[in-house]
């Protein structure tokens, strides 16, 4: 059996997605080798994960873009041409994928249904193509968690015997993050004060407008103690909240992209992660916190609850108020932080990249 895997988003500025692909392409090929897991069109070679740049160099990126456009311009067998007669194709863009293969595809969130103000239309239209192209015709599909599938089913009318949850994992830098890779790191990033630290992109979704307002809103007791540390890229519809976080108040930090190989040892040294997400597929983020140990503060809504598995605090995003009682409350209780980073880490332990991986070639197989 052999399985192609669309790997458009690994050629574009991508976040969670990306790394879904990442990890979960270099696993499976762990377990069965390059030949048997190709990516499509002609991307062979994984180099290392960077969120902002492409995994080719700009002609050949260029030239991959075109290509999938081409493809996608109206229902045509082009795509037959380049597979062979039997194995699996799995879908992330190509709308009109060889119909020689069984079809799958991986369903991470349901936000362009659900939450399409944080969205550009054009963003709206492209996921809800797809879905009708092919959530809607594939033989199987990959849910990153339970909440997602509902998600799925209830709005979509998905056939639910075609739904698997499959969690994805965490890179196993976060696993073994160190006392020493933290001071690393804080040292890389000028973080001399203990910090609370948010991770993800800045947009609306990720609620950090309310983040701020909940931190200015912190006793002047704590915040003279702690700082607020915001590591992310600029995403979409972001101008108001990244001017906030360029003339930031005092003892708010925004740190910019932050390479893979700096993460884990930033989130291992922050006191406290909080992520007040309005929704979320999964999150990894909020898993790579738990498995590096750091306790967690983050949404009471979607996957969020499902993820954490009682090991997290968990607050209205839409609130402030709970948002800022979370903070204090955590910032100044050691007790409560090392119960949280303890139970994080095992419930952290449910999220390795080679269970998904197993779990992924189960899946192909009986597709």
């Amino acid at each position: 059996m052999r399985i192609f895997i669309d790997a458009i988003p690994l050629l574009v500025r991508s976040a969670g997605v990306k790394n879904y692909l990442f990890y979960w392409i270099a696993h499976l090929r762990r377990l069965l080798g390059d030949e048997q897991v190709r990516l499509f069109p002609f991307l062979d070679r994984l180099p290392d994960l960077d969120h902002e740049g492409s995994a080719a160099d700009p002609p050949g990126t260029l030239a991959r873009q075109a290509l999938l456009f081409a493809l996608n311009l109206w229902p045509n067998h082009a795509a037959d041409l380049m597979a062979p007669p039997d194995g699996i194709f799995h879908a992330t863009k190509l709308l009109y994928p060889p119909r020689r293969l069984r079809l799958t595809a991986t369903l991470h969130d349901l936000t362009c249904w659900l939450l399409p103000e944080f969205h550009q239309s054009a963003n709206v239209v492209a996921e809800k193509r797809f879905a009708e192209r092919i959530w809607k015709e594939a033989d199987g599909l990959i849910a990153v968690s339970e909440s997602t599938r509902c998600d799925a089913l209830r709005v979509l009318d998905l056939n639910p015997d075609a739904i698997q949850v499959i969690y994805p994992g965490v890179a196993e830098p976060f696993f073994a993050a160190t006392a020493e890779t933290s001071a690393s790191a804080r040292l890389e990033y000028g973080l001399r004060r203990p910090y609370a630290l948010y991770v993800g992109t800045v947009e609306p979704r990720k609620n950090l407008d309310r983040l701020l307002d909940a931190w200015q809103a912190l006793p002047n007791s704590v915040r003279e103690q702690f700082d607020l540390v915001i590591a992310g890229p600029e995403g979409w519809q972001s101008a108001g909240t990244l001017a906030r976080l360029r003339a930031p108040a005092p003892g708010v930090r925004y740190l910019a992209y932050v390479p893979e190989a700096h993460l884990p040892g930033i989130t291992a040294g922050a006191t406290v992660f909080v992520y007040p997400s309005l929704y979320e597929g999964f999150g990894f983020p909020v898993v790579q916190a738990m498995a590096a140990g750091a306790p967690v503060i983050t949404s009471n809504l979607s996957s969020l609850p499902e993820v954490t598995g009682g090991a997290a605090a968990l607050i209205d995003p839409y609130s402030p108020a709970e948002l800022r009682a979370a903070l204090d409350h955590l910032l100044t209780s050691p007790a409560t932080r090392a119960r949280l980073a303890t139970a994080g880490k095992t419930q952290a332990q449910s999220f390795r990249w080679d269970t998904c991986a197993r779990r992924s070639l189960e899946f192909f197989e009986r597709i």
